[in-house]
């Protein structure tokens, strides 16, 4: 489980700072957090209530990393100097080999998601970077088996989904997983919500994704 965790995090925040509007590319986005926006976000965050009373979950609220960067290759440099951050909320999640991470940002207009989600999640260069900053940074016992675009439900405005799929070797086993990332944007809020889970059970794994995203967007208000 720990090992799992751990390399899904980084490949988890390389899908982050690419695709999902972090502070990577020409410039860094503009910080100007406030006490609403910052508040709406974490309204609208997962919370341990929507798994249902499933047992076995834990987390919750998670410090969100402001300084990551994502790959930057010659197709694919999106500008973020000229969008504004004003809210962000984080929560993890973790239950027996899966792990969940939600990112909620809030942006300081709607038209900024949408120059957000023209430039890096719709950018034609995306998969292909993707693919070779995976390729470089990954780490020595882990190999990128595939990485692509999912179908999933149109759930917002904006909605778009990845899947990266890994082959992790420890003393001698090798073991598969799958790295999804939902990304949805609303008015103002953009949401990442990143699910780790053993290849095994990918066919469960996107109707969950569904749901939760669901309650996520049904949250946004700004």
């Amino acid at each position: 489980m720990t090992t799992r965790v751990s390399i899904a995090i980084l490949c988890a925040l390389v899908f982050a700072t690419a695709a999902a509007a972090s502070i990577a590319g020409d410039g860094k986005q503009q910080v100007h957090l406030n006490a609403a926006d910052n508040a709406a976000a974490r309204r609208v965050a997962l919370r341990k209530s929507d798994f249902g009373g499933a047992p076995g979950w834990s987390g919750g609220a998670t410090k969100p990393d402001l300084s990551s960067t994502g790959p930057r290759c010659a197709n694919f440099h999106p500008k973020y100097s000229d969008l504004v951050l004003t809210g962000v909320a984080e929560t993890e999640f973790q239950n027996a080999g899966v792990y969940l991470d939600d990112k909620v940002q809030m942006l300081g207009t709607a038209p900024m998601v949408k120059l957000d989600w023209q430039r890096s999640v719709r950018a034609p260069g995306l998969l292909s970077c993707l693919r070779t900053y995976l390729a470089k940074s990954a780490p020595a016992n882990a190999k990128v088996r595939a990485i692509q675009k999912l179908a999933f439900p149109r759930i917002a405005q904006y909605t778009a989904a990845f899947r990266l799929v890994l082959d992790v070797t420890t003393a001698g086993n090798t073991a598969s997983m799958v790295i999804d990332l939902l990304l949805a944007g609303r008015g103002r809020t953009e949401i990442t919500l990143t699910t780790v889970a053993p290849y095994e059970t990918r066919a469960q794994i996107t109707p969950a994704e569904a749901r939760l995203a669901r309650v996520l967007v049904a949250r946004v208000h700004a």
